[in-house]
């Protein structure tokens, strides 16, 4: 079992703990009462209050760290956001009294630092219809120094043990640390963590591939190109959101493709949706490129503009997938 010893790791595990309590409220009490069913206005709430409550925790835990979120808050601050931001400062304030809605919007545009030299980037809630289905979501939190993830954390309130749905368990929280290792708990077993480690399948047949549930996150059809191109036997694991990283660092996916879209040719993806991922793929024994197997590049600001796509796997399938990629020219 590891324990954390320095101050980021230990802020970085609690703030995705509590960010599980505060997004699970939002969830269990607002989706419900959704008035239809394109009704955003929970995840909205969640999103706004997650990253509220983080920026405030970052600026006592480490003050001269810059943070790099999703979020701003201009919308709440329109007319007629009034009731939102409302709702936003009630959760908040259940983890911290001291929030009003003046300093909520304070503490969500604490997120717009610049991408550069050391700050932490969060998404507050990734996977918005996974959150709203009921299905995986995940809170994600990363250290950048220099262009290179330092620490990643992802909550996961829907994820059992790191490796499979459990929407009514305690969820998990995911850690990794740069050259220690990435471990696994439940977010109210944080002095207590497992290690995580990649599973060892290395031929393309066995090769479990990690997609998003929802079909408009993905190129389904060039999807189903690369699993015959790698040969791919194995039933896909769906999956909403970075929990699908966390399903690969704990080996119970192989291999993960974050595809262009042919809509979207020029697209890049931003830095808070694949940091922390990233990182905790590689340091449970894994592997993470772009899809022509470049490093990713954390150095260029909100987005990985130097990289097409990206690729993660358990390290021993990667050259399989990249090969599969020139395939079908994904």
């Amino acid at each position: 079992m590891h324990t954390m010893t320095s101050k980021e790791l230990q802020f970085a595990a609690g703030a995705v703990a509590q960010a599980c309590a505060i997004a699970r409220a939002v969830q269990t009490e607002l989706t419900g009462q959704a008035l239809t069913k394109d009704d955003k206005s929970p995840v909205t709430v969640a999103d706004f209050a997650v990253q509220a409550l983080i920026a405030r925790n970052l600026a006592g835990a480490c003050p001269d760290d810059a943070l790099v979120g999703e979020e701003d808050a201009n919308t709440l601050r329109t007319s007629g956001a009034e009731a939102i931001l409302g709702q936003v400062t009630a959760y908040v304030r259940r983890f911290a009294p001291d929030a009003t809605p003046e300093t909520v919007c304070q503490w969500i545009d604490r997120g717009a630092a610049e991408a550069s030299g050391r700050f932490w980037t969060l998404d507050p809630i990734d996977g918005t219809k996974g959150f709203l289905r009921g299905g995986q979501y995940a809170v994600a939190l990363a250290l950048i120094e220099d262009g290179r993830v330092q620490i990643g954390a992802l909550g996961c309130p829907a994820l059992g043990s790191a490796c499979y749905d459990a929407p009514d368990g305690p969820g998990s929280v995911v850690i990794a640390a740069r050259g220690q290792g990435a471990w696994h708990t439940t977010p109210d077993r944080l002095d207590d963590m497992a290690p995580l480690r990649v599973s060892n399948h290395s031929r393309p047949r066995d090769a479990r591939i990690l997609r998003s549930f929802e079909a408009g996150h993905t190129n389904v059809d060039k999807m189903s190109e690369l699993a015959r191109a790698l040969g791919a036997e194995a039933e896909p694991v769906l999956m909403d959101s970075q929990a699908k990283y966390a399903v690969l660092a704990a080996g119970a996916g192989d291999v993960l493709f974050r595809l262009l879209s042919p809509k979207q040719p020029d697209y890049r993806e931003r830095i808070w949706d694949q940091a922390a991922g990233s990182l905790v793929v590689e340091e449970a024994g894994g592997k993470t490129t772009d899809l022509d197997g470049t490093p990713l590049d954390f150095s260029r600001g909100r987005t990985l503009a130097g990289n097409r796509g990206v690729l993660a796997s358990n390290e021993r399938l990667h050259d399989a997938a990249l090969a599969a990629l020139r395939t079908v020219g994904a």
